[in-house]
């Protein structure tokens, strides 16, 4: 007897659930940022916001974008930099001597194959690099969408207390851009050492980000 389809919420699992909890927590995130915000406004003696003014406010586009732009370019540089660089004995590396298949040239043959693969030429040399290049774009976008939103914020506390306002390239000498920057970058940084180091000696049953829990501690890749 042949077993059923799977369900759609099986074969979508993994995306569904972590989709689910990113709107979770950017929806907390809205709104205790949208109460701290407010509650230093007042301090300030500044005019409190709406919680659909505070989504569009320097503070709260700052906050989020800061967040992605590191989580971008954690993802860009472990795409790339797993390319050539190799550590013995992690499930995250490709083998050390062995070519992957990974590294195989496409074939335009296989019948499911997708279409840039069948179309070749400068299609298929797009293809071959997209995934690093949409982690790129998404990580200089939000980067871009930080800076846009720390500069308005900054400017906003800078009416508040007395100050007169600053120009991009004055803000740009400030520490507290980079402070908010360098923050996340070495923590996403840190993250991914943790799992490429980990995972030589720990193991976890049934999760492809491990190696069997039988494989030895220098056996590379999974």
């Amino acid at each position: 007897m042949s077993k059923p389809n799977p369900s759609f919420f099986y074969r979508n699992s993994l995306s569904i659930v972590f989709v689910s909890l990113f709107v979770i927590a950017l929806v907390a995130q809205a709104f205790f940022g949208w109460k701290q915000h407010n509650d230093e406004l007042h301090e300030l003696g500044g005019r409190t916001l709406a919680f659909g003014e505070y989504l569009t406010s320097g503070h709260f586009v700052s906050s989020t974008f800061e967040n992605f732009q590191s989580e971008f370019l954690q993802m860009a540089m472990y795409v790339l930099l797993t390319i050539s660089l190799r550590q013995i004995g992690s499930a995250e590396s490709k083998d050390l001597e062995k070519p992957e298949d990974v590294d195989r040239e496409p074939d335009p043959s296989k019948e499911d194959a997708p279409g840039p693969v069948k179309r070749g030429g400068w299609r298929l040399a797009l293809y071959k690099n997209s995934l690093s290049i949409t982690f790129l774009i998404l990580f200089f976008g939000s980067w871009i969408g930080h800076l846009y939103g720390s500069f308005v914020d900054h400017n906003d506390l800078q009416v508040l207390h007395g100050h007169p306002k600053q120009e991009l390239a004055e803000f740009l000498g400030e520490p507290d851009f980079w402070f908010e920057t360098f923050q996340n970058w070495q923590s996403e940084f840190l993250s991914v050492a943790s799992i490429v180091i980990l995972s030589i000696f720990l193991r976890q049953k049934g999760s492809p980000e491990s190696k069997p829990v039988d494989a030895a501690h220098l056996e590379t890749g999974k």
